[in-house]
């Protein structure tokens, strides 16, 4: 009369509590506490990811605020295309170059003379508005209308920069700023350096001083007729610009003028050593 009901019971009571654990056991993983603090890191390691290209945004910025070199526009003249570099530091023109000029036939020579005499204008000037090389005319046109789009190209990078901080400045301290600009005047100053002797000729250089910073170079005396007029026309200029450019008298000498760059150099030294440079 026994039947196995009873045990049949127990087997299944057994599998259903088996199977319960086993279901529990797979679902535990999802809900660990682990597992969702590991899903919660993932959106914190978002951020330092996207602060790092505005960093490098803001670094781009002050570079692009800072001294470099800006070129002009090519200009057309009939004898060819002149255009002018300029290297910017602080907001004042250290260099101009021509890195296109009319060349070939007698260009040649016309642009050896005017070019040199026009970076050196550039730079004193700070400006366009400096004088045409007589027999150079539309090399000097050219070279004032490409160096007056670098200017523009200079202020308009300036302005996109830092004009507002400029304008703060002119307004919060407008009586000291007048004071500061008649100082820096009163600071520039010209010196005329002792009469060096050469063998074809006596060589005098005047400097012009602001700031501490040669601003002008030129030779009041140079060696003068048959072959040394054209030497000193080819040199004087080269020697006045570099003059600038180097601030003291290490200055290379001119291939084929070898004693008046040395008249020159001596010259130099003398006019720096009483400015004090």
């Amino acid at each position: 009369m026994r039947k196995s009901h009873p045990i049949r019971r127990v087997v299944l009571a057994t599998a259903a509590t088996v199977s319960g654990v086993v279901l529990l056991l797979s679902l535990k993983p999802a809900s660990d506490p682990a597992a969702a603090s590991a899903a919660g890191t993932a959106p914190q390691q978002t951020a330092p990811g996207q602060q790092t290209p505005q960093g490098g945004q803001q670094g781009g910025a002050q570079a692009a605020a800072g001294s470099g070199t800006v070129t002009g526009d090519a200009a057309q003249t009939q004898y060819g295309t002149v255009q002018v570099r300029l290297t910017v530091a602080g907001g004042k023109i250290t260099k101009a170059e021509a890195v296109q000029a009319p060349k070939g036939g007698l260009s040649d020579q016309k642009t050896q003379l005017a070019v040199p005499r026009l970076n050196q204008e550039a730079v004193a000037a700070q400006s366009a508005r400096i004088d045409a090389v007589s027999g150079a005319t539309y090399t000097s046109t050219g070279y004032k209308k490409s160096l007056q789009s670098a200017l523009d190209k200079v202020k308009a990078s300036s302005a996109g920069s830092g004009g507002s901080s400029g304008t703060a400045g002119s307004a919060g301290s407008g009586g000291s700023s007048g004071s500061g600009g008649s100082s820096g005047a009163a600071q520039a100053r010209t010196v005329t350096g002792k009469v060096s002797q050469t063998q074809y000729g006596p060589v005098q250089v005047r400097i012009t001083v602001s700031g501490g910073k040669v601003t002008r170079a030129e030779a009041v005396q140079a060696p003068k007729g048959g072959l040394s007029d054209q030497k000193t026309q080819l040199a004087v200029p080269r020697l006045n610009q570099e003059a600038v450019a180097a601030g003291n008298a290490d200055i290379d000498a001119v291939s084929g003028a070898t004693y008046t760059s040395t008249g020159y150099r001596q010259s130099l030294q003398s006019a720096l050593d009483q400015a004090g440079g």
